[in-house]
């Protein structure tokens, strides 16, 4: 059971990281500093990767999803 609870605490504090660092990206490009978005966009789809192969939950998986959508709309905007 603690082990469990860990895994849910660590996976929470990723999303929370994954939020702050989503925003972190959308400030990049609305201040036109496209390589230094596309830099963090890398960094946040790896941990996004991460998260994946850690999150069984279907909720945690549906939170994943929405995320892979905006970085992929992200992602085309920073290289359109």
């Amino acid at each position: 059971m603690i082990i469990l609870f860990n895994i849910d605490n660590m996976i929470s504090n990723k999303f929370t990281v994954l939020k702050n660092s989503v925003q972190e990206i959308i400030d990049l490009i609305a201040n036109k500093q496209n390589k230094e978005a596309n830099n963090k966009l890398l960094e946040v789809s790896e941990l996004l990767d991460e998260l994946l192969d850690f999150s069984d939950a279907d909720e945690d998986l549906i939170e994943i999803s929405k995320y892979q959508v905006l970085l992929n709309q992200l992602h085309q905007k920073i290289n359109a």
